[in-house]
């Protein structure tokens, strides 16, 4: 959640840059409700006050302590439901973007920040599906549409990339990391994922759990309630996992072969630094990822996302997109986003600064995912890059 103090210090710059994501009217019902709370605080503490009495009291002075805890009751209660609505609300408002964020809400609005490498001359592109061994149809038997399953030589295709870039990164410092995939709805929270009114969520009601839309959700949650010493940030994770998207607001969208899936295995990288250290973290993981992603020799661009396209939880976002021959066009594959203090506060995650316990920053960025292998196969229409190849995938992709 944003810093309510500050915000409520500088309240015309808050609202103008939370007006860019479209939660101005969020914001000020924030701040009237917060103004409500502390409205409350003064009267309530100068009640508690005059039930204090010294010695022992006659008998009008217990007649008037009677009507004072009988009000004193009425306005705790009416502080504590001031509470529950401004916690209420300060869920619902976003992180204000960064001033570099672009204004927009589709892909076209994207500020592009470079482009590598040149998309192959190819005459005729196939799909990834006709390349690789992808059974969709017999995975609908037993999941439903938007399930398939990697058989084969793209199974080791993608194996071996998720190796190389576990290896990459532990190289680096990340520590590695098998999340749990099922978790409470205060990871959820605490990520800036809920409250949402399309969550992409799947929830199993009967356990009180959800499954994790992306290990940045587990990693998040790693540190839940914990201070931190400062001499411990960075704390840098680079988590392996399964992710599950109900993809309620995608029906009819990118439904061939298997670019959008109900189902999907992701490396993510997440860091927890001090606030001035952040915007250089978030430049260090873009630059992880560009590393992997030259690697394998795919043309790639580099785009800030807008402020309409954003997370609520992201401050500022780049994209990695790989080029698609099957769309004929960059598509994206890995998101890269600084939170800033928006989830740390939600997640009570400090460190001890100089000026006692503060929020530290949260970072979150994909390292490589299943489309990545997608783009591999349908740039190279079954050849496998030599690095994937010393990870165990095979020189072509044929069964």
């Amino acid at each position: 959640m944003i810093d309510l103090k500050a915000a409520r210090a500088d309240a015309d710059r808050w609202r103008a840059a939370l007006a860019r994501k479209g939660a101005a009217d969020a914001f000020d019902a924030l701040l009237e409700a917060d103004e409500r709370w502390r409205s409350l605080i003064p009267q309530v503490d100068e009640l508690r006050t005059r039930t204090k009495l010294k010695g022992k009291p006659l008998p009008a002075e217990l007649e008037e302590l009677q009507r004072v805890k009988e009000e004193l009751r009425e306005l705790e209660s009416d502080l504590a439901q001031a509470e529950a609505e401004r916690d209420r609300l300060a869920l619902l408002v976003p992180n204000p973007p960064d001033d570099s964020v672009p204004d927009g809400e589709t892909e076209d609005d994207v500020l592009e920040v470079r482009r590598v490498g040149e998309p192959p001359a190819l005459e005729e592109a196939k799909e990834h599906t006709e390349i690789g061994r992808f059974d969709m149809e017999r995975a609908a038997r037993i999941s439903g549409s938007r399930f398939g399953y990697w058989v084969g030589d793209a199974a080791l295709l993608a194996l071996a990339l998720y190796r190389l870039a576990l290896d990459r990164l532990v190289a680096k410092g990340f520590v590695p990391v098998l999340p749990p995939v099922l978790v409470r709805e205060e990871a959820l929270v605490g990520t800036g994922w809920l409250p949402a009114d399309d969550p992409n969520v799947y929830q199993i009601e009967s356990e009180g759990l959800y499954l994790a839309g992306t290990a940045e959700i587990p990693l998040g949650g790693l540190h839940l309630g914990e201070i931190l010493g400062a001499d411990e940030l960075p704390l840098r994770y680079v988590g392996f996992s399964p992710c599950f998207r109900s993809e309620a607001g995608a029906a009819g969208k990118d439904t061939r072969g298997m670019f959008r899936v109900h189902q999907f295995n992701k490396v993510e990288q997440f860091a927890f630094t001090r606030p001035e250290d952040s915007w250089d973290e978030h430049e260090r993981l873009l630059a992880n990822t560009e590393e992997i992603v030259a690697e394998l020799g795919v043309p790639y661009r580099i785009v800030v996302l807008p402020t309409g396209d954003m997370s609520k939880a992201s401050a500022k976002t780049y994209d990695v997109e790989l080029w698609f021959p099957s769309y004929g066009r960059y598509r994206e594959t890995a998101s890269i986003s600084n939170t800033t203090d928006f989830q740390a506060r939600r997640l009570g995650t400090r460190y001890r600064s100089d000026h006692g316990p503060e929020p530290v920053h949260t970072l979150n960025g994909t390292a490589v995912v299943d489309r990545m292998a997608l783009a591999v196969i349908e740039n190279f229409q079954g050849g496998v890059p030599d690095v994937l190849q010393s990870y165990g995938a095979p020189a072509e992709i044929r069964s």
